[in-house]
């Protein structure tokens, strides 16, 4: 499978529908953006986590764009907000494959159940859940989400606890997941399918202004780190478009070249 190095995340070169058919195997998906590549510039906990995801994929248009300026395009932006609503479609006549939805303010969850299995005109979502708020720390809160995910047997779970919680517990703990085989972190879709929170019209989307919009919905939370991602991306872009960029985590990046792709847009493969 052909992926493509940006900054010091790999991001599969894949269409939605090839995603989809690999998920038959499996796998835990991360869809990196403009917000997760400044992250991975100084967290060492979140850079380790992306680099054991089996999948990541361009969760941005504007990341989407800058592939092109360096030369190396991504064939498809595919955002979780998108590819959940293509998994469930997807895998709708399949009854092997069972949703567990763990994010989302209380009662949202359920609503967002009640929309999806409405659509798929069967009970694919078995099971929902809204942590309270620090869940993450508290080791008996995780036990107990654990063994309602075990007692669900739904053999995906979906996660919209907002980046890099999401990532890191399922991370964390997947492994603890009996019946899960595919695991998705998808931020905040399960809002988008309940109906709670509107999503930007597609021409938006399509031009890169989604997160104009969301702005507009809520530009407390979100104006502030919008600011302060964009114009270190931009410095970041413009490193690696000049050929200057340097992976933090990586002492030795001349003796580690013939390990690890550097970050100048060449494409390599992954077994």
């Amino acid at each position: 499978m052909a992926r493509l190095t940006f900054l010091n995340v790999s991001i599969d070169n894949l269409t939605t529908i090839e995603l989809l058919e690999r998920l038959k195997q499996g796998g835990a998906v991360y869809t990196p953006n403009v917000s997760h590549l400044i992250r991975l510039q100084w967290d060492k906990d979140f850079y380790d986590i992306y680099q054991e995801a089996e999948f990541s994929i361009c969760d941005s248009q504007i990341l989407w764009l800058a592939s092109r300026l360096i030369g190396t395009p991504i064939c498809e932006k595919i955002s979780g907000s998108d590819l959940f609503p293509a998994f469930y479609q997807h895998y709708r006549n399949d009854h092997n494959v069972t949703i567990f939805l763990l994010g989302a303010a209380e009662g949202v969850g359920e609503q967002a159940k009640q929309q999806i299995n409405a659509q798929v005109q069967r009970e694919m979502v078995v099971d929902t859940y809204s942590p309270p708020y620090g869940f993450e720390t508290d080791p008996e809160e995780c036990e107990q989400i654990i063994q309602r995910i075990n007692h669900s047997k739904a053999t995906t779970l979906a996660v919209g606890l907002g980046a890099p919680k999401q990532e890191k517990w399922i991370h964390s703990n997947r492994d603890r997941l009996v019946h899960v085989k595919v695991f998705l972190a998808i931020g905040a879709t399960i809002d988008f399918e309940a109906g709670h929170v509107q999503r930007a019209p597609k021409w938006m989307s399509n031009l890169g202004l989604e997160w104009v919009h969301r702005i507009l919905m809520e530009p407390g939370r979100l104006g502030k780190r919008y600011f302060n991602d964009g114009l270190p991306f931009l410095w970041l872009m413009l490193s690696e478009l000049l050929g200057l960029y340097q992976d933090p985590f990586v002492e030795n990046q001349a003796s580690s070249a013939s390990a690890l792709p550097k970050a100048n847009g060449k494409i390599h493969s992954k077994v």
